[in-house]
């Protein structure tokens, strides 16, 4: 049960596939801006031809769980806490 997707060609230039399981999609839900102030659709999907975006995290503020579980609350460059 694998659902196939049109990708940009960057994407699949960049080795991303087009097909997914279906346990792996979820509906897309916008990024709330009470959560998440100020934050552009561009700082996640780069636009064509723009440069590779870098963040940089002052500092990890605490944690939890582990491997592909764990989770952070940091502290970026910006000053915003996730």
């Amino acid at each position: 049960n694998t659902y196939q997707v049109e990708l940009p060609p960057r994407l699949r230039q960049r080795g991303v596939h087009n097909a997914f399981h279906v346990s792996l999609l979820r509906v897309h839900v916008p990024s709330d801006d009470r959560l998440f102030p100020g934050r552009l659709d561009n700082q996640v999907a780069e636009d064509e031809g723009a440069a590779e975006p870098e963040w940089a995290v002052n500092r990890i503020l605490s944690h939890q769980g582990s491997k592909a579980k764990a989770l952070f609350k940091v502290e970026w460059t910006s000053g915003d806490i996730t």
